[in-house]
């Protein structure tokens, strides 16, 4: 609570806020809010939770050549990581999942850790995917003039120049480790104090080992054609909840919201990524000629049936595994490194 870290992910999301309230009729919105059909979320979870378990299978495909782990096994860790994304400041989830896992299976947190930067990876190269796909019926929508499109769809680029160019490393790295290790070696001895060397080396070389399952092209594109599926899966979600309102609009449109609102979430705003999901979710909406009032109350219900079923069960395994989020395991989770059992 003291780090200015959460502080000013708190204030990003009161700014997001006001963007997301500024201009709306309350009335409009609590009708929205009292006459949805609630009954629709439901199927909306069942297709969320297959797409959780899509999740599960890939991280344990990117761990297999480390240690062969069931997915049955990976489900709860992946459900625990989700919930600390949802409830700890800047995705500490991704970390406490390593550290779970760590404890569970033996698997080293660095080689965890790079597991998970490559599913991060994959993942927004997926929902650029679904930008760059969407962006003609963007510049389409009334409401929308071209230069907002246009705007849209240079990010999109340069974020895609990001994310392929991270993809692009670790493919490197992963295809010649001998000569990755000798540059990643050759840098921390010129740069990494003596005192630390041994401590990042070890690190190194585990995260390096995090990346073995990228050697295969048949393994990259099984990544990728999975974490296709997950988003897919995902958008299915928003389109059962758009059924419990009157608006409608083309799948299509759904992907282009998942691909923008998720990419926001990058931005560091408070846990859940409050503020930021319903300011762009609202936004998107209203271009589609979606009122505003509906638009937000579809914005915060589907935000709540993303955020609050996944932390439950995140809850409910990390309860029934004895895991405490207490000194030792918040500790674990910031340093990056396990501590003493």
């Amino acid at each position: 609570m003291k780090k200015w870290q959460f502080w000013l992910g708190i204030a990003i999301s009161a700014v997001f806020l006001y963007f997301a309230l500024r201009g709306l009729n309350l009335g409009d919105f609590w009708s929205a809010i009292k006459s949805a059909n609630y009954w629709w979320i439901f199927p909306g979870i069942a297709v969320y939770f297959v797409g959780v378990w899509a999740r599960a299978w890939r991280w344990h495909y990117l761990l297999k050549p480390i240690k062969n782990i069931k997915t049955r096994v990976m489900f709860p860790i992946t459900c625990i990581g989700y919930m600390g994304n949802n409830i700890y400041p800047a995705r500490a989830g991704e970390v406490l999942r390593a550290v779970v896992l760590k404890r569970k299976e033996g698997v080293a947190i660095s080689a965890s850790l790079a597991t998970i930067i490559v599913e991060r990876v994959f993942d927004s190269v997926v929902m650029l995917a679904f930008v760059f796909v969407n962006l003609p019926e963007l510049a389409k929508v009334a409401k929308f003039d071209s230069g907002f499109a246009g705007n849209i769809q240079q990010l999109a680029f340069i974020g895609m120049g990001i994310f392929l160019g991270a993809l692009i490393i670790f493919l490197l790295a992963a295809m010649f480790p001998k000569t990755t290790e000798k540059i990643c070696l050759w840098l921390i001895n010129r740069i990494i104090p003596k005192k630390f060397r041994e401590k990042t080396i070890g690190i190194t070389l585990k995260f390096l080992e995090g990346l073995v399952s990228l050697r295969s092209p048949a393994n990259v594109l099984m990544v990728f054609f999975t974490s296709v599926i997950i988003w897919l899966l995902e958008t299915v979600k928003y389109w059962f909840v758009m059924h419990a309102f009157t608006f409608t609009v083309s799948f299509f449109a759904l992907m282009l919201l998942n691909g923008i609102a998720n990419l926001v979430t990058i931005i560091p705003a408070a846990p859940g990524y409050i503020g930021t999901w319903e300011a762009v979710t609202k936004a998107i909406l209203v271009a589609y000629n979606v009122p505003g009032g509906e638009a937000l109350g579809y914005a915060i219900v589907l935000h709540v049936a993303l955020w609050l079923p996944i932390t439950l069960l995140g809850a409910y395994y990390m309860t029934r595994e004895g895991i405490k989020w207490n000194d030792t395991l918040r500790k674990e989770t910031e340093n990056n490194e396990p501590q003493a059992e």
